[in-house]
C-alpha cells in the first residue's frame, strides 16, 4: 500500500466536482483525486510536495487519493468503513468541514455539521456520528488513563477535547503535555470545546 508520495506538482486538473493532482514522482505521473480545499495550499508547479495517499482497488480501476496530512488521510479511511460511505461522500465531509471540525462533529454527535456535507442526510449522518464516536471512544480507552489536568473541568468536556486531539494523530503524551499547558495558561475550564483543542493544537505547532 502507499502510504505517502513525494514529488513535484505537475499539475491540477478539475474534473465537475472533482479535483485531480498529478504529482510527478521519479519521472512518473500519479494522478491523485484530492479534497478542492486542499488545492489552496498546493506550492506552485514544479515544486515539491509531500502527499498522503491511499489507494482504492476495484475490479474495473485502481484509485488513488491523496491528502494533506496522515490524519486527514487516515480519518477517510474510517469514513469509508462506515456502511453507506464512499469515497466521494467521505471527500465530500473533509472538504466541507475540514479535519478538526469534522472530528469535532463525530465527537459531539453533531449531525446537523455533517449533514453539511452535499449527499449527507440525517441518517447518514447519524450513522457517521455513531459508528465513528463508538471507534474513537474505543481509542481513547486503549490510549490508557489521562492526567487529571484542570480542576474543574467538565469529564465530558474533557473527554471530547481528548478524543478529538487523539483522532488527529496526537499521541497519549501530548495530549496531556498540551492541554496541562493551555490550563495552565489561564484558559477557564468550562471554555468550549473548540477553544481547547484550537489553543492545543497552537501549542503543539510550536513544538
Amino acid at each position: 500500500m502507499l502510504g505517502y508520495l513525494k514529488g513535484t506538482v505537475a499539475g491540477v486538473q478539475k474534473n465537475g466536482n472533482r479535483v485531480v493532482l498529478t504529482l510527478e514522482v521519479s519521472s512518473l505521473g500519479y494522478q491523485l483525486q484530492i479534497p478542492p480545499r486542499m488545492v489552496e495550499s498546493l506550492p506552485a508547479q514544479g515544486e515539491a510536495l509531500q502527499v498522503f495517499s491511499h489507494l482504492q482497488v476495484r475490479e474495473d480501476q485502481l484509485i488513488l487519493y491523496g491528502f494533506a496530512s496522515a490524519a486527514e488521510r487516515d480519518l477517510f479511511r474510517e469514513l469509508v468503513g462506515v456502511s453507506g460511505i464512499g469515497a466521494q461522500l467521505a471527500i465530500a465531509l473533509l472538504d466541507t468541514l475540514g479535519l478538526s471540525e469534522l472530528v469535532g462533529a463525530i465527537v459531539a454527535s453533531n449531525t446537523k455539521a455533517l449533514a453539511k456535507a452535499p449527499g449527507v442526510g440525517k441518517k447518514t449522518a447519524e450513522r457517521i456520528a455513531l459508528e465513528l464516536r463508538t471507534k474513537l471512544a474505543q481509542w481513547h480507552q486503549d490510549a490508557g488513563p489521562w492526567i487529571d489536568l484542570t480542576a474543574g473541568m467538565a469529564p465530558s468536556l474533557q473527554e471530547d477535547v481528548e478524543m478529538t486531539l487523539l483522532a488527529l494523530g496526537y499521541t497519549n503524551r501530548e495530549v496531556t503535555q498540551a492541554l496541562q499547558a493551555v490550563g495552565a495558561n489561564s484558559l477557564p475550564s468550562d471554555a468550549e470545546p473548540e477553544e481547547w483543542i484550537r489553543r492545543a493544537i497552537a501549542w503543539l505547532s510550536q513544538g
